[in-house]
């Protein structure tokens, strides 16, 4: 259609322009631009999913971090109340060892006598463990020496007698015992 017809067409009012570039030239710049577009959104989806992989790996890390501390904190509570009841088996265990032969028998002992052995079964249950040594060689991150023993029984660095018996939460030591070492 030529310029003058489309003026009259349009009843002489104002003159139609026709656009200089055919329909077909607007459709591949159209489709370029689209495709350039869609490659940004895609780049940016990928750097948006690989922050998220690394976000959840990173929330991973701090859920098992803090899973592992509240399980160490746990344990060091369960420890710290039990090296604080120790000294009261000690007693026990002495208070029976230097019990009078006229009080064996009694029943009110025998009652002492469960709720020691109830008490050790509780340390049991949590894992503790008595480090009694004698015959062992000296160890010094599991024992402490209070004095050296003249012996021909025992080889020198051997423990010869345990005065006092240690306790130990599988390879951490709550409480070293306190022994004699022959020299």
């Amino acid at each position: 259609m030529s310029r003058e017809e489309a003026t009259q067409i349009n009843d002489g009012e104002t003159p139609v322009e026709t656009p200089e570039q055919p329909e077909a030239d607007a459709a591949p710049s159209l489709t370029a631009e689209l495709e350039k577009q869609l490659e940004v959104a895609l780049q940016q989806a990928k750097v948006n999913f690989e922050g998220l992989q690394r976000e959840r790996a990173d929330f991973s890390n701090y859920k098992k971090r803090v899973e592992r501390e509240m399980k160490e904190i746990q344990q060091n509570a369960i420890s710290s109340t039990l090296m604080a009841l120790l000294p009261v088996l000690d007693d026990f265990e002495r208070a029976m060892s230097n019990l009078p032969e006229d009080l064996k028998g009694q029943p009110w002992l025998e009652g002492v006598s469960a709720i020691q052995r109830k008490f050790q079964k509780t340390l049991d249950d949590y894992g503790i463990v008595i480090i009694d040594p004698v015959g062992e060689v000296f160890d010094p991150s599991r024992h402490e020496a209070l004095g050296t023993d003249a012996s021909t029984d025992v080889e020198s660095g051997h423990v010869t007698v345990t005065l006092q018996k240690g306790y130990a939460s599988g390879d951490r030591v709550l409480r070293p015992a306190l022994v004699r070492v022959a020299s």
